[in-house]
């Protein structure tokens, strides 16, 4: 059995981009999105060019600072799982993360980002341990984990997105396709330069 992350947030995150579970790599380095060839930091630096991102093999503390002053947050639907190789197909026996206790943790929440298809399944799970109190009030563009609009959780409107995966497996995306449609939900949310 496998083990995760912890999560990357602060009490000021209010995009928390959750993947499905890290890759061999990642694992390794204990850092998230740690496969050179994975485009998450490559896209995030082209939403936010004015303010370069650290690089560099002792980087990630610096990246890691970086994203959460952009009030970006990063974790994973899985918690632990079973996996030979980093690909989503082979996760087996996931134990999906305790999300309720994610409000806490980021009072300031207002967007769940998937990072590709295995991460989105899971959206119809994580939406009611976030709704306490909820009515509907969608962000345009929003799509619902279960069906109907997102949900307005907390006087605050928690949208979910599925973004495509940065992962070097989703070739059938290009860079700048993937580009687009991450920064269209960043703009969305006023977290651009």
């Amino acid at each position: 059995m496998l083990t995760g992350l912890a999560p990357l947030v602060s009490r000021r995150t209010r995009v928390l981009i959750l993947g499905s579970f890290p890759g061999v790599a990642s694992l390794a380095a204990q850092q998230y999105y740690g496969h050179p060839q994975n485009q998450f930091w490559k896209i995030l630096q082209a939403i936010w060019p004015s303010s370069p991102i650290p690089v560099g093999v002792d980087s990630y503390q610096s990246r890691s600072e970086w994203l959460l002053d952009r009030q970006l947050g990063v974790w994973d639907v899985y918690a632990a799982c079973e996996r030979e190789g980093s690909l989503d197909s082979r996760i087996r026996q996931p134990v999906v993360n305790d999300f309720a206790q994610m409000l806490q943790q980021c009072p300031a929440l207002e967007v769940i980002a998937h990072n590709g298809g295995e991460s989105f399944k899971h959206a119809r799970k994580i939406a009611p341990t976030l709704a306490t109190s909820c009515a509907a009030q969608p962000p345009e563009g929003a799509i619902s984990p279960w069906g109907g609009p997102a949900a307005k959780c907390r006087e605050t409107a928690i949208a979910f997105y599925q973004l495509p995966s940065t992962s070097p497996a989703n070739a059938s995306w290009t860079f700048e396709r993937k580009l687009a449609a991450w920064r269209d939900v960043f703009e969305k949310h006023r977290l651009t330069d």
